[in-house]
């Protein structure tokens, strides 16, 4: 794993930097998405998610929810073209704050069936490239992440 700046950057993952999302492709090749460290931090606090149910289709670049938080309102996108087959928005309703405290874990947003797995994972990156790229992004941002507690 990486570490820039308190930032974690897991190089098991492939990320879509300049959105701040990650993609973990799963065994039965479903992908679950969620903020990356970085972004959480950027973000601030969540204060509300509106994720959108299973079954929507959703194409590379669209929404899949929207967030809002103490300093920042917007869509999350979907770096993958496919079917939600499942959100975490019961996680969210228990503490919407769950995405501050575990990015990469317990804080993902949606898991998607993909329609061109292969394709889509060709406009992301992963392992130390996608490190170096979180290097810079954060430098140039002036990111300092840290977990949010109460």
């Amino acid at each position: 794993m990486g570490i820039w700046a308190g930032c974690e950057i897991p190089e098991d993952l492939y990320y879509d930097v300049p959105r701040d999302v990650w993609v973990r492709v799963q065994e039965n090749g479903e992908v679950t998405l969620g903020m990356t460290d970085p972004a959480q931090s950027r973000a601030g606090q969540l204060a509300h998610i509106l994720i959108k149910k299973p079954g929507k289709h959703l194409d590379r670049g669209r929404s899949a929810a929207t967030i809002e938080s103490a300093k920042w309102a917007g869509p999350f996108p979907s770096p993958v073209a496919g079917t939600i087959v499942a959100n975490n928005s019961e996680a969210f309703r228990r503490d919407v704050r769950i995405a501050n405290r575990d990015p990469y874990g317990e804080g993902w947003i949606v898991r998607i069936a993909p329609d061109h797995l292969e394709e889509d994972l060709e406009h992301l990156v992963t392992g130390p490239e996608a490190v170096a790229l979180y290097k810079e992004r954060i430098q140039e941002l002036g990111v300092r992440c840290f977990r949010c507690a109460e």
